[in-house]
């Protein structure tokens, strides 16, 4: 109704700009509003009867003119008038013809809920606005469905994750209780593992609490040593790669950066935490920190298995990792907290398999003062 209107209102008004415009024209060449003549011979100036003083023929009549001004406009307003109600019916036509397609988009989009987000509004027709429109709501259906995937095979993973430590507590305390001649030694050593496993689920859910708080964005935005943040990471796990054996390569341009600190020294400490576990004994974890482009690129590579190529995605996503180990400590979010964390720093995130086995991850951060990179670039 308010498109008819404004239809309407603007014929309208077109319409009594041209007969004004018509009018003023016709006035401008025409002074006496009357049709053109052809010019009269000269003649000398007939008496006026009403000028005063002047003689008035009997049984004369007052001579009245006929293109006055009022009765030229009746015409004009009548045909506005008629001009006013077509106006309405042809607006609320094209009101309508224009508008179908939005509302079949929105009587479509209404019945898509969780169960069928996989279908799309597919609109045909040539490329217009409206074509644009619906193309952009099926691009978002589909970053919806993507997301909903993801959420779900996420819940089943960490179900998965979290079912197993239940059965082996559920069994640790069961075991002293079936066995009869349980001593004292075997509640002790029972109660051991049951501290080992409720530590590591502590652990993978506070990894869960990481990778949300990731997801949501930066909590803080502040100035980042990187490189100091890399020797302190290193300088913790010193112990760690000693009793391994690693040999650490290190190439620290000092370099400030944009961001949250705390996520940042998660995302090195997973990192570094991946080179140093998925490696072999004697093998190397290389960290460099230098600029490139007008970025800071953060590298960190490790010796290890050969990684097949198609698998590399894998790895980021939660709850994957090469080696399944139910007892390992490892719950295979790490990977997935560093994708989340340089998301949320808007960095970009690439990863490749080394030829001679191991995997090389790049964070690639803006400088500080600098634009910000692309997220959607990132891996």
């Amino acid at each position: 109704m308010r498109l008819t209107l404004l239809y309407c209102l603007v014929s309208v008004m077109s319409s009594a700009v041209l007969l004004g415009i018509m009018w003023a024209l016709t006035g401008s060449v025409h002074p006496g509003g009357g049709p053109p003549t052809a010019p009269a011979p000269v003649a000398p100036p007939a008496p006026n009867p009403w000028a005063s003083g002047a003689p008035t023929a009997p049984g004369a009549a007052p001579v009245i003119e006929s293109g006055s001004a009022s009765g030229g406009l009746v015409q004009p307003l009548i045909a506005l008038a008629i001009m006013a109600l077509f106006s309405v019916v042809l607006g609320w036509l094209i009101a309508g013809r224009v508008l179908r397609p939005v509302l079949t988009m929105t009587q479509r989009l209404r019945q898509i809920t969780d169960r069928n987000v996989h279908e799309r509004l597919a609109m045909p027709g040539r490329r217009t606005e409206l074509k644009n429109l619906a193309d952009t709501v099926d691009e978002l259906l589909g970053r919806l469905e993507a997301a909903l995937d993801g959420h779900k095979r996420f819940v089943a993973n960490a179900a998965h994750e979290m079912r197993t430590p239940l059965t082996v507590e559920r069994a640790l305390l069961e075991e002293p209780l079936i066995d009869p001649d349980a001593s004292l030694e075997s509640f002790r050593s029972n109660f051991e593992r049951l501290l080992t496993i409720s530590e590591q689920r502590g652990q993978m859910l506070e990894s869960l609490l990481t990778l949300s708080t990731s997801e949501h964005g930066l909590g803080s935005d502040e100035v980042v040593d990187l490189a100091g943040l890399v020797e302190l990471t290193l300088r913790e796990r010193a112990a760690e790669i000693e009793r391994r054996g690693l040999r650490v390569e290190t190439a620290l341009e000092p370099t400030r950066v944009p961001g949250d600190q705390v996520l940042i020294g998660r995302l090195l400490v997973n990192l570094c935490d991946n080179a140093i576990h998925y490696n072999v004994p004697g093998g190397t974890v290389e960290v460099t920190v230098q600029r490139k482009t007008g970025r800071v690129v953060l590298a960190v590579a490790n010796s290890g298995e050969v990684i097949p190529s198609d698998q590399v995605d894998r790895l980021f996503e939660p709850f994957q990792r090469m080696r399944r180990t139910a007892d390992d400590g490892h719950h295979g979010l790490g990977l997935s907290i560093v994708r989340a964390i340089a998301q949320a720093h808007s960095a970009t995130l690439t990863a490749s398999p080394r030829p001679g086995g191991g995997l090389v991850v790049e964070v690639a951060f803006s400088l500080l003062g600098a634009e910000p990179v692309d997220a959607s670039e990132a891996y």
